[in-house]
């Protein structure tokens, strides 16, 4: 993942975070089942996606962090 798509993540608000990291989901559990069934063809594609989950919820989890330290201030 290159800084600009990145940057773009951290644009997003919360919910969108969440509805992306639903759908990433959906999407490394359909590629872990092609995996197991042998019709993946492209076996990288699962450790990207997982990756690009694992970005997700650091973001999420960067921007409630944010969140409660301005909130408590």
């Amino acid at each position: 993942m290159k800084r600009d798509e990145l940057k773009k993540l951290r644009d997003y608000t919360i919910a969108e975070l969440q509805q992306r990291a639903h759908e990433t989901r959906e999407e490394l559990f359909n590629l872990r089942f092609q995996l197991r069934t042998g019709h993946l063809s492209d076996f990288s594609r699962v450790k990207a996606v997982r990756r690009v989950y694992a970005r997700i919820q650091t973001v999420i989890c960067e921007k409630r962090l944010a969140e409660a330290k301005h909130g408590a201030a």
